[in-house]
């Protein structure tokens, strides 16, 4: 599980980023290269996903630049997309009215390699969105999300509220895409199933980032970690009521 040497994908250098003039993240360095997994953890209202918002070109940061393949963008998530780039928001992206195959047609993608990734979803291709389990709703968003081949996968909490052996999939599957080259930035509460399939990750704390280091470093101070940086409320939220999405 370790990323070669090569230039990032992604980076952020000196980001600042809010909402409504009100900065959340400060000073953010950060980056992403091909064939690693890398996980930025850290307590409610940290910052995290206002990160992943702006990384993907759906906020515009006060201070420092965004770069995606060594080249600064200001571009908005659709050029991103077609670049490359893939994002899975915390809101499983499904529609609820449509079967599964024809959410799997919706997407872009073509339906096999989603099966193929997900083959408890064969047996529902015929089932509404909204009738499957939240486990497979988030299989079916992260397998459609996959099947794109994305060069690099934003992912912003896939384990949220799912069962032990469904996040175990989830993150399986998010592993074997950055064996095969994708990039991929983890946001995710199970801290230590994330530093498990992980190479490097980040800790956020108050909008800025405290420590990092290799996974194998930071599972060494997992006590560290969860009792500083993890434990209790942010001293800040994340972002403002009128929101649509909640930080994790």
């Amino acid at each position: 599980m370790t990323a070669t040497a090569t230039a990032a994908l992604l980076r952020a250098d000196g980001v600042t980023v809010g909402y409504g003039g009100q900065p959340v993240v400060f000073d953010l360095d950060l980056e992403v290269r091909p064939g690693e997994v890398v996980a930025l953890l850290g307590p409610n209202g940290a910052g995290k996903t206002t990160t992943l918002l702006a990384l993907a070109g759906e906020l515009e940061p006060s201070e420092g630049a965004i770069e995606l393949d060594g080249r600064p963008t200001r571009a908005p998530l659709h050029r991103r997309a077609r670049r490359g780039l893939g994002f899975v928001t915390e809101e499983r992206s499904v529609f609820m009215g449509l079967s599964t195959m024809d959410n799997l047609r919706a997407g872009r993608a073509e339906p096999e390699a989603t099966l193929t990734l997900f083959p408890e979803l064969r047996t529902r291709l015929g089932v509404r969105g909204g009738l499957l389990s939240g486990g497979e709703q988030q299989m079916l968003t992260l397998g459609r999300a996959l099947a794109r081949q994305p060069r690099i996968l934003l992912a912003d909490e896939l384990s949220l509220g799912l069962a032990p052996l469904v996040v175990r999939r989830l993150l399986a599957a998010v592993r074997d895409a950055a064996d095969a080259g994708c990039g991929v930035l983890l946001v995710e509460q199970h801290v230590r199933q994330a530093l498990a399939i992980a190479d490097r990750a980040y800790v956020m704390r108050r909008g800025r980032v405290e420590l990092q280091g290799t996974a194998v470093e930071l599972r060494a101070r997992l006590g560290e970690i969860e009792d500083t940086y993890l434990a209790g409320p942010a001293a800040r939220d994340d972002a403002p009521n009128s929101h649509p999405r909640k930080e994790s």
